[in-house]
């Protein structure tokens, strides 16, 4: 494994608290609105494979999540947005650039009283084929994991939300026994666990999970992962890791989806450390291309999407004391569900069925989990990942 830290002049950071304290504040104030219900009039980010007959780039909806109703709002022309991520105060939206080799993460000022996108700046990865980003809670530090390229970008937020230049890349090595999809490693997910301390990786092509110790960085240009606090965790061969959630409750659990084995593998999650207790069946049918996985908010449900054969979604029920999973269902939806999101009150899940050209709108029964197709389908081209804000 190799890391490159592209900054080599570091400054004393002397807004970090400053802007730390905006954030805080914005972060408070998003979560006082939840308190208070109106968490039901969201807008939904939608990514999109772009082309020139079909979408352009990322397209704004306004989402009443006690109707399951949507309306379209705007549109930002900008190439293969394939995964999004909205700030803590969800003032900037962030989009990766799935471009091969030109691979990019782009941030974007978002106006929630007009409904519009602006470009603030974009960065290169110095990774092919970016496909996924996360932001830590602060604000302050983004991470693109790319499957190309098998490696993690790291990027600092400046106070106005854009984008320092690269300042680490790390290259990870090796493979798997499929020779088709695991002759490299092909980093396909990253994100913070729900304590701050911790930075996850998933490597499809590898069958492992990395775990990084985040560390605080007083200085500017300094990546808060390094190679030296990395911890693998080996996963059975053939698992082709894909993404995982974190269970609402603390992150208790850890629920990794194998893109290739089709399993959802339970760990026991407590300060970093990760104790595998179960593996369980998504994809019945062997079609190794199980997809995206979400926790329900009231943590009593998951969810995991299936593509290629048999598409839909697996329906677990959540047991309250010991995290493990038990099937309770399964959803057909439109071909190549890619990726879904669950709105923050739970009612509706929204599926990213790609190659039908559409977003299908699922009412969630409270009870059993259980899925209904509400026939409010949200046509689209291409689109791939679904991420939700709250309105004004």
């Amino acid at each position: 494994m190799t890391v490159v830290t592209l900054a080599t002049t570091l400054f004393i950071s002397c807004n970090g608290n400053r802007s730390d304290a905006r954030k805080s504040d914005d972060q408070t104030a998003v979560a006082d609105s939840l308190a208070m219900g109106s968490h039901d009039k969201l807008y939904l980010a939608v990514g999109t494979y772009t082309s020139e007959e079909g979408s352009r780039g990322i397209y704004l909806y306004h989402f009443d999540a006690l109707t399951g109703k949507s309306d379209s709002v705007s549109m930002v022309e900008v190439t293969n947005p394939s995964y999004l991520a909205f700030s803590p105060d969800e003032q900037v939206l962030y989009a990766v650039g799935e471009n091969g080799e030109q691979g990019a993460v782009h941030a974007f000022s978002f106006d929630k009283a007009k409904g519009t996108l602006q470009k603030i700046n974009t960065q290169e990865t110095k990774g092919s084929g970016p496909c996924y980003v996360t932001i830590d809670a602060k604000g302050r530090n983004l991470h693109t994991a790319n499957y190309g390229g098998g490696s993690i970008s790291s990027f600092q937020v400046n106070d106005d939300g854009s984008l320092s230049p690269l300042i680490s890349l790390i290259q990870f090595s090796g493979s798997g026994p499929d020779s088709s999809r695991q002759q490299q490693p092909h980093l396909h997910s990253v994100a913070y666990s729900p304590d701050g301390l911790s930075l996850f990786a998933a490597d499809l092509g590898s069958d492992k999970l990395y775990r990084f110790k985040v560390q605080e960085t007083p200085f500017q240009g300094q990546p808060v992962i390094q190679e030296s606090s990395m911890t693998e965790i080996e996963t059975p061969p053939g698992t082709g890791p894909r993404h995982f959630a974190f269970h609402p409750d603390g992150g208790r659990y850890l629920y990794l989806l194998g893109e290739l084995s089709g399993e959802v593998v339970v760990y026991d999650h407590h300060n970093g450390e990760l104790t595998e207790k179960q593996a369980i069946k998504a994809d019945t049918v062997g079609a190794r291309g199980s997809a995206d996985i979400h926790v329900s908010p009231d943590g009593r449900f998951l969810y995991a999407s299936n593509r290629l054969e048999a598409d839909g979604i697996a329906i677990f029920a959540i047991d309250p004391d010991e995290g493990t999973l038990t099937r309770v269902g399964y959803q057909p939806t439109g071909s190549h569900p890619r990726n879904f999101a669950i709105t923050p009150n739970g009612k509706y899940l929204l599926v990213a069925s790609r190659d039908e050209n559409r977003i299908q709108v699922f009412s969630v029964d409270e009870v059993s989990g259980l899925l209904n197709d509400t026939k409010q389908d949200i046509l689209l081209s291409k689109p791939v990942c679904l991420k939700f804000a709250q309105s004004n």
